[in-house]
């Protein structure tokens, strides 16, 4: 069973009395512990499949399994517990709270788990070893650099042992040398199990990813594997959107 299947997913604004299609028949599978990258130009529908497969927004059409599980039509209190219980995000602006530490902004997310605070702290702390800021917990996100206030909030995004891992051009904010310690980092964690779907316009970033999933006008253009062409639309891993010959 795949971790993620996307089943002719549509997601439509409404801008008044006009639609506006992000997303258009999207079909796809993502298999547990793949690491991949979603690309495309702005307005693709990249961000919105992102919202998607991280239960932050619902399909307008179409079905979203994760784990076997159809959460396309939950309401907001089940999303959240999905999100809270299976999905860890990291963002291009790292959402840290600037007044409290790293150990802090890390053991957050676990208070609404309804977990203790001394269990909280040593969970935090374990998360911040493991990105190499054991050295840095009791500062402040002002007194890190750009590089280690991403590091921060990937251990927050790892504090919850999700399943899988959401990062919305997580390179973003950092310069070159930064960012591919970063995707090194993001590496090591898909080799550990993590399953990690990666956000990026910038195709070095991409490079990076074994699978390269294309969007283009709100559909699947292009599907590409480290190893080899595109899959096509009858292949195992991945259908594309139905009609994109793009």
């Amino acid at each position: 069973m795949p971790m993620i299947a996307l089943k002719g997913v549509s997601k439509t604004y409404r801008l008044g009395t006009e639609a506006l299609p992000a997303l258009v028949d999207v079909s796809l599978e993502l298999a547990r512990g793949e690491l991949v990258a979603l690309t495309g130009a702005s307005g693709s529908g990249k961000s919105t499949l992102m919202n998607i497969l991280g239960c932050l927004d619902s399909p307008t059409t179409g079905d979203y399994l994760l784990d076997g599980e159809n959460v396309a039509g939950l309401d907001e209190d089940a999303l959240a517990r999905v999100r809270n219980r299976k999905i860890g995000f990291v963002f291009q602006n790292f959402y840290l709270m600037p007044r409290v530490s790293a150990l802090d902004n890390v053991a957050q997310p676990l208070i609404y788990r309804g977990i203790a605070p001394a269990v909280r702290r040593a969970r935090a702390r374990e998360a911040l070893a493991r990105v190499g800021l054991q050295e840095r917990m009791n500062h402040k996100p002002n007194e890190l650099s750009g590089g280690q206030r991403q590091r921060v909030a990937i251990a927050r995004a790892l504090v919850g042992r999700p399943e899988l891992l959401l990062a919305d051009e997580p390179t973003g904010n950092l310069d070159s040398r930064t960012a591919k310690e970063i995707m090194a980092l993001f590496a090591e964690l898909n080799a550990e199990g993590h399953t990690l779907v990666i956000v990026t316009h910038d195709p070095g970033i991409a490079a990076h990813c074994r699978r390269i999933i294309r969007l283009h006008d709100g559909r699947v253009a292009d599907d590409a594997t480290a190893s080899g062409p595109s899959v096509s639309s009858t292949g195992s891993v991945a259908s594309h959107a139905a009609g994109d010959a793009l």
